[in-house]
């Protein structure tokens, strides 16, 4: 069975630097790639002034509004609440979503961060188990995550189970995935040929490596990251995918 799986910091459905909403534009890029399961971070759940700023701001949850007669399935984790709305992670899926469960795992509280988690049913009956994760900006904080993430991971997932960690890691250094290869024995769905990951941030002139798929009983068949002057119109990240085949 072949997989299509995406990865995206939406940037709360605004261009790089902010400078135009661009959630349209985003739904539209996602559904280019033909996903079955997207995982997305900075996600905003609710808020109170945007649908009076913007006009063509939806009604529904950007989740629900990205998800739209494209994905029947979705989940939501909140992670950031305050007086005028919420963000969170989210997962699109084309398959059942069999649970769904949202981990916080704040480091402090001016920089909310979860772990969204869900079980979805692929056809013939098997699980395939998946972590939307957005860490933290400082090292320390990511530190912290990346082990609350593999206690996750161990709680809930079948050694035998196939599994995707894919989201935003801010891990420029390369520290958290050899903390996850050592820990969970997964492996890194795009690398360059040096075996670097593949830079992702800002997403017009990408230098920094932060988003990242990470997989354990699939194989990956190709990967490619979605960056250039066209991309920042949409977001201040790149967009990942990979083509993935389960074992």
């Amino acid at each position: 069975m072949k997989l299509q799986v995406a990865t995206y910091n939406i940037h709360k459905g605004f261009s790089h630097f902010n400078l135009r909403m661009a959630l349209h534009e985003t739904r539209e890029r996602l559904r280019d790639t033909n996903a079955d399961l997207v995982f997305l971070q900075e996600v905003i759940g609710g808020h109170l002034m945007h649908p009076q700023r913007y006009r063509n701001w939806p009604d529904a949850p950007q989740y629900e509004f990205l998800a739209d007669s494209f994905w029947p399935e979705f989940a939501y984790g909140r992670n950031a609440v305050y007086d005028h709305g919420h963000h969170g992670n989210a997962i699109l899926s084309r398959y059942p979503i069999r649970r769904a469960e949202n981990q916080d795992v704040s480091s402090h509280a001016f920089e909310r961060r979860g772990l969204l988690y869900c079980e979805i049913a692929l056809p013939g009956g098997r699980s395939l188990h998946c972590m939307c994760v957005h860490l933290a900006l400082h090292e320390r904080g990511r530190h912290h995550q990346i082990a609350a993430l593999v206690e996750r991971v161990h709680a809930l997932v079948p050694e035998d189970a196939p599994l995707i960690i894919a989201g935003d890691f801010n891990d420029w250094r390369g520290r958290a995935g050899r903390q996850l290869a050592h820990a969970l024995g997964v492996q890194e769905a795009l690398r360059d040929a040096r075996g670097r990951s593949a830079r992702t941030f800002p997403s017009g002139l990408p230098l920094l490596r932060l988003d990242r798929i990470y997989v354990r009983g699939l194989s990956v068949e190709h990967g490619v990251a979605h960056s250039g002057l066209r991309w920042s119109r949409v977001s201040d990240h790149a967009l990942l995918t990979a083509r993935l085949a389960v074992e």
